[in-house]
């Protein structure tokens, strides 16, 4: 599966926001996902999964527990293949800050 494919999933992009934050139990991001998508809780595993074999998440085991995170590396190979993009962005970005200042001397 492709990067783009595995975060293409709003879900996915979901459960990578609460690892973001660091570790957490299986059960915990499990209880937001069904909340805010009313999703089953083997449906919140079958998103786990493909975070994981697609190398997005981790998973330890601590007893009984499933503790996720993320794990950075393909999120950087992502940012590595946006590189090649940004210019779009921080040329407008640029221009808008020049705006920004062009109006704040009219006002003055």
């Amino acid at each position: 599966m492709h990067a783009f494919d595995v975060l293409g999933d709003p879900v996915r992009r979901r459960i990578l926001e609460l690892l973001a934050d660091g570790e957490l139990p299986a059960g915990a991001v499990g209880a937001v996902v069904q909340r805010e998508f009313g999703i089953s809780q083997p449906g919140v595993s079958q998103h786990l999964r493909v975070l994981r074999e697609n190398g997005f998440a981790t998973v330890r085991a601590e007893g009984v527990r499933r503790l996720y995170s993320v794990n950075p590396e393909p999120l950087r190979q992502i940012d590595d293949w946006l590189d090649r993009y940004r210019h779009f962005w921080h040329q407008r970005l640029d221009a808008l800050g020049t705006e920004l200042v062009r109006g704040r001397r009219e006002r003055d």
